[in-house]
């Protein structure tokens, strides 16, 4: 599933080709990928002006010219590909913007969904979403007043979004390694010490799939370079039996509520 870093990179890119173009046709070719009829979400987008692309957590939001909103949430399997008829790649569209002789095509939306929704719906699909590790206020104090109290495992406290918005499975077993934490380990157990560590490796983990396009498979647009980029640079994540890149001890899979978590037993504490 698309994490922070992989929304971020489709933002950049979005932000890019698509705001100020006005969105020219629309396609629903899955009505469940959707929440209203056909012809009222397309009477509400088509012929609209996208005025910005925004992220929190793990959702982008279109905000169109009229006021209304698109909220995309990719989910398990959903993707993304902008370009013209030609470069239409031979996958199963659910959704398709067109932005004249460009389109954007949402892919594999079976689990996910582009919903249209007005400002006040969409301030309350956040109303239970927790801060955003990167903002610029999400000051070290600010971090330790968010876990305070918490008795819960490391890795299920990252990826509960009420706590810290966009870390999922992928990224938390990343965190937890370069902080040298284990994934089960209680958070009440933590010093001082490691939560200043769990914070930076935050901000570092996070920083770094960014500035290397996140992980996804598939590219964004003919000749894209880009994205995906991290797939090949994780430390853990995917990489049981291989060698620890600090210790050169095998990576172990376990699972922990239910998610595969990959970590080092000898170099995490």
């Amino acid at each position: 599933m698309p994490e922070l870093p992989e929304m971020e990179t489709y933002k950049s890119l979005l932000q890019q080709m698509i705001v100020d173009h006005t969105i020219t046709n629309v396609a629903i070719n899955r009505q469940k990928s959707i929440n209203v009829p056909t012809e009222h979400f397309i009477h509400h987008v088509l012929n609209q002006k996208v005025e910005s692309v925004d992220r929190r957590a793990k959702y982008l939001i279109f905000k169109l010219q009229n006021g209304s909103c698109l909220l995309l949430h990719l989910m398990l399997g959903g993707w993304m590909f902008y370009g013209n008829a030609d470069d239409k790649p031979d996958r199963t569209i659910q959704v398709q913007l067109s932005f004249g002789h460009y389109h954007l095509y949402f892919i594999g939306l079976r689990l996910g969904y582009l919903h249209l929704l007005s400002h006040d719906m969409l301030n309350k699909e956040f109303e239970e979403i927790g801060p955003e590790p990167l903002d610029t206020n999400f000051s070290l104090d600010a971090f330790l007043g968010t876990i305070k109290n918490r008795k819960g495992g490391l890795k299920t406290t990252l990826i509960n979004q009420e706590y810290l918005a966009g870390i999922g499975n992928r990224y938390s077993d990343e965190v937890l390694w370069h902080a040298q934490l284990l994934p089960e380990r209680k958070i009440i157990e933590l010093n001082h010490g490691n939560k200043v560590c769990l914070y930076e490796s935050i901000k570092f983990i996070l920083q770094q799939a960014i500035q290397n396009g996140g992980y996804m498979d598939e590219p964004f647009f003919p000749g894209d370079s880009k994205t995906g980029r991290n797939k090949n640079k994780m430390y853990v994540h995917g990489r049981e039996g291989k060698e620890c890149k600090r210790c050169r001890s095998p990576i172990v899979k376990v699972e922990i509520s239910s998610r595969k978590t990959f970590y080092c037993q000898v170099c995490q504490h």
